[in-house]
Order: structure tokens, then sequence, then C-alpha cells
């Protein structure tokens, strides 16, 4: 039976894509669900307008993602932070702070879970971090970690 995926189906398929599978499937799981319905010339078109949109917002959030890695990429952040003996950390700096150091001097908000550091941040000097902002961008920002 050939159906039109009105949400994303694990294994299957996307939203708008057009599917076709066994007849025992799509009457007893996919439309009983509201995962899909029975595809016809409408609702065929209909599937080619969204996926045209979902494309066109791809595009944009990539181009959006490449703006802002240009934006950060190689830029030089300060960071102050208590210090004990031979610049050892009391504590770490973490991707939290520096998602807060992002929205403080850039305005650019950043999901923690999106900033990786090849390691905890424990002592003064120079580190990396780097920010994925899209599946295909990365940026790549230096922290100066400075006593205080």
């Amino acid at each position: 039976m050939k159906l039109i995926l009105i949400e994303d189906v694990t294994g299957l398929g996307l939203r708008g894509e057009s599917v076709e599978v066994k007849d025992g499937y799509a009457n007893n799981f996919l439309i009983p669900k509201g995962l899909a319905v029975k595809s016809t010339k409408g609702k065929a078109r209909e599937a080619g307008q969204l996926a045209r949109e979902k494309m066109a917002k791809a595009d944009r959030e990539l181009k959006r993602a490449e703006e802002s890695a240009q934006e950060i990429s190689g830029r030089t952040f300060e960071v102050t932070a208590k210090t004990g003996e031979e610049g050892r950390l009391f504590g770490t700096i973490t991707a939290k702070d520096i998602a807060v150091l992002l929205e403080k001097e850039l305005k650019m908000q950043v999901d923690r879970k999106k900033i990786h550091l090849d390691e905890h941040i424990k002592s003064a000097g120079f580190h990396e971090a780097r920010i994925k902002l899209h599946p295909q961008v990365e940026a790549i920002i230096h922290l100066k970690v400075l006593p205080e």
C-alpha cells in the first residue's frame, strides 16, 4: 500500500515522504496511530510541498550556522578563575561556563551539550573548545584561563 508519512517513523522514513508498505502494517499500525495517510494525487502534491519547505528550512539553518561559525571561529575569550598552587584551578571550567560566556560576550545562545572539550579545564593557560553549531558545521574557540 502506498502511504504518505505524517510523522517521522524510525526505520521507515521522514515526515512528508511517500513510502510503500504492506497492507497489514498500514491498516493496523500506521494509519490508526495517525502516522500516515493513504496516498492520493492531492496528498502527493501536499507531500511534495512539505518536502520543499523542509529543504528550504534546512538550507536556512545551515547558512545561519555557517555565519555563526565564521563569527566565533578562532576567537580567544578570557576567563578568570580562582587558582591554587602551580596554576591549578579550584574546580573546573565546564561547557556550561563556556555557554554563559558566549551568551554574555556575543549574545549567542549555544546549548552546553553542543560544546565539546577534549578534557575538563583544570589549569590556567590556553585551551580549545569545539562548538557543534549544526551537524555539518563546527567552530573552534580558544580560551585563555587567567588566575583571579
